[in-house]
């Protein structure tokens, strides 16, 4: 999808919600088709996201109301290493996503999380420099760390990716994304993940076949949101409270 106004490149974005099994029977028939992501090792590689709110928790509240036209901060990291640290902005629009990274450094991080944001404003990537207007202008603030285990797979014709989400977790304790023993809080049920597909222009019919047809769930499932209501009780009974006053009404 092309969006006129901005010539940004969106993605189809589907997503569901399977059991291990499915994963197992999946995998089976997609190895003659699709291959291994080579920057996946073995079994995969571990992604560590810690994603901002500013003062309205608008991320949060306007993915729960639906908003069809919305947008998320976010650093991420890979395997709690320094090698790759990225500051991203995903955009949504329905089930099109658009996402713009910006390289940081270890010592970035920690002056972002300090509140030191003079750095961004001179940064040469557009994305810092709106992340700090965001900062500074939104109030925006470190929130949830979401960590999961991805196995990705992917095909060249109309660059298709299908990955593989497991143990969903809410990291707590600190925002220190590089410290690899912070507590994590489960938020999926034992024996469930999140199949992602993402493709541009096309899927190819003979990808469509394979997507489960008895999935439990074709879903709009956020493993933010999930790691956001998880890890509630850290901002006290006040904000638990209203949270669940929304819920019943």
């Amino acid at each position: 999808m092309r969006n006129d106004l901005s010539k940004e490149r969106f993605r189809n974005e589907w997503k569901y919600l399977i059991s291990t099994s499915e994963k197992e029977l999946l995998e089976l028939r997609m190895k003659h088709l699709l291959k291994k992501d080579p920057n996946a090792k073995g079994n995969g590689y571990m992604i560590r996201s810690l994603y901002f709110e500013d003062y309205f928790n608008n991320a949060y509240a306007e993915k729960e109301s639906g908003v069809l036209m919305r947008k998320k901060y976010r650093i991420r990291i890979y395997d709690c290493s320094d090698r790759s640290i990225k500051l991203e902005r995903k955009k949504k629009f329905g089930s099109y996503i658009y996402k713009e990274s910006a390289p940081l450094t270890k010592e970035e991080f920690y002056k972002i999380l300090d509140g030191d944001y003079q750095f961004l404003l001179r940064s040469p990537y557009p994305l810092c420099r709106e992340f700090y207007v965001e900062c500074v202008s939104n109030l925006m603030r470190p929130r949830t760390i979401v960590d999961y285990d991805r196995v990705p797979w992917i095909m060249d014709e109309g660059t298709v990716r299908i990955t593989f989400d497991s143990d969903v977790r809410a990291a707590v304790g600190s925002y220190d994304i590089f410290d690899p023993s912070l507590p994590t809080l489960p938020v999926l049920e034992p024996g469930k993940l999140v199949m992602e597909v993402k493709f541009t222009e096309m899927l190819p019919q003979i990808v469509r076949d394979l997507l489960p047809p008895n999935a439990q769930e074709f879903t709009a499932v956020s493993k933010y949101v999930l790691c956001y209501e998880k890890s509630q009780y850290l901002h006290g009974f006040e904000y638990w409270n209203e949270t669940q006053e929304r819920k019943l009404l």
